[in-house]
């Protein structure tokens, strides 16, 4: 219970937190929008207006992994400006379960992309926001970001490392959203591309909300989405164990 607590709290401290950064507060009531127009118009143009309500989905999900991967890496940036990571790192608890908290935190405020994607569609373009499974839909987009957030701690691990993580966040971002399949189906990718999509929670937990809006099997992708995050969150905690006690060596832990 006291490891519960522990991980509430921090969530809802770091909730806060990103809820009084401008930067955080502009790029979640942008980026969404931008998202939702150019998948609209996109599926337009491609003669799939009956797929308006998957390009809005799909939008919402590239949202929510965008306000993951930035928002760990930012996260951790802010430490370090802050001076708390080595706070952070000092304390009792292993560093995984400091950090946890920061990027379940950069998930739960990127569930507003989802929202926005579907009020921004349904008002604008008029999309019909007639889920096949509306219950189960409630139930895989939580399930999707909960995965997110524990992939977003193995993400991090290499953060803690590395003085600026939007060096690497810039290069992830575009790159895991296609692969995952979150806008653009998985049989129209390269052959090549389907071990390195089977691996990722991003591709699982996609295809289970997208299977609650347009039909289809939701517990099992959502039950592989989990599993695999539970995987990212077990390598994630001896990763971050690793880089901390390699970063406290080679004394970058502080550097900016």
């Amino acid at each position: 219970m006291n490891l519960l607590r522990m991980i509430g709290v921090g969530l809802l401290l770091h909730t806060k937190q990103l809820s009084r950064s401008s930067f955080e507060i502009a790029t979640a009531l942008i980026v969404p929008v931008v998202q939702a127009t150019l998948a609209v118009y996109l599926f337009r143009a491609g003669g799939e207006p009956g797929r308006l309500l998957e390009a809005a989905v799909g939008a919402g999900l590239m949202g929510v992994w965008s306000s993951v991967l930035f928002g760990s890496g930012g996260a951790i940036q802010r430490q370090r400006w802050q001076g708390t990571l080595e706070m952070i790192m000092l304390a009792p608890r292993p560093p995984a379960l400091m950090i946890l908290p920061i990027t379940l935190a950069t998930a739960v405020t990127g569930t507003y992309a989802m929202l926005a994607t579907l009020l921004w569609g349904r008002l604008l373009y008029g999309i019909p926001l007639e889920f096949a499974h509306p219950l189960l839909f409630l139930v895989a987009v939580p399930g999707c970001i909960l995965g997110l957030g524990m992939f977003g701690l193995l993400l991090a691990s290499t953060f803690v490392l590395l003085r600026n993580a939007n060096a690497l966040t810039n290069t992830l971002e575009y790159p895991i959203w296609l692969v995952s399949g979150m806008l653009v189906p998985l049989t129209v990718l390269p052959g090549w591309t389907g071990p390195i999509a089977a691996v990722l929670p991003t591709t699982w937990g996609a295809r289970a909300v997208q299977e609650a809006a347009s039909g289809g099997p939701v517990w099992p992708s959502l039950g592989v989405c989990l599993a695999i995050s539970l995987g990212c969150l077990a390598v994630g905690a001896l990763m971050m164990t690793y880089v901390e006690r390699r970063a406290r060596a080679a004394a970058t832990l502080a550097l900016v």
